[in-house]
């Protein structure tokens, strides 16, 4: 299967994104401000309480996940579980996330600060990548084809990256 630079591109991205949420965790309240945490958030690490870290270790693992699901779309390793589903999901999050901001620029734009815009609109992007690596990635990802390589293996009895000798 050729490799799919958009879903590696996406692979990229979420990891990214995760090694900056480890990044806060380690940089404490001042990058939990800077990355838009929350003051309540900032406060909490102060104090040392442990939720600031857990919540955010949370939030990396769940990106970790999903760069693990674009790299495996992408070809970089072996299938994981419900692949379709999970992109569809993963790209559906988000876009959602990068387009929340819409209605509270139309309702309340005064509320809107120039974090929330960037970090809506670096999503949003995430999400497009995300969703045209899935596109262009769709046909090769169904089950039927994912089998094909391992059918073609065993039909002329050539050892593969499914089929062991």
């Amino acid at each position: 299967m050729a490799r799919n630079g958009w879903l590696v591109a996406a692979g990229i991205l979420s990891t990214g994104a995760a090694l900056l949420h480890l990044a806060a965790i380690v940089g404490g309240a001042d990058w939990y401000r800077f990355f838009g945490a929350g003051e309540a958030i900032a406060r909490a690490a102060e104090r040392g309480s442990i939720m600031p870290a857990v919540l955010t270790f949370a939030m990396a693992s769940i990106l970790g996940i999903w760069a693990l699901y674009a790299f495996s779309a992408a070809g970089l390793f072996r299938r994981l579980p419900l692949i379709r589903t999970a992109l569809l999901l993963i790209s559906a999050i988000y876009l959602l996330r990068g387009l929340a901001l819409v209605p509270l620029l139309i309702l309340r734009p005064n509320m809107v600060g120039t974090f929330a815009m960037v970090s809506s609109l670096v999503v949003l992007v995430y999400g497009v990548v995300q969703a045209i690596g899935t596109w262009r990635g769709w046909q090769s990802l169904s089950t039927a084809a994912a089998l094909l390589p391992c059918v073609r293996e065993r039909t002329r009895r050539v050892a593969g990256p499914c089929c062991p000798p």
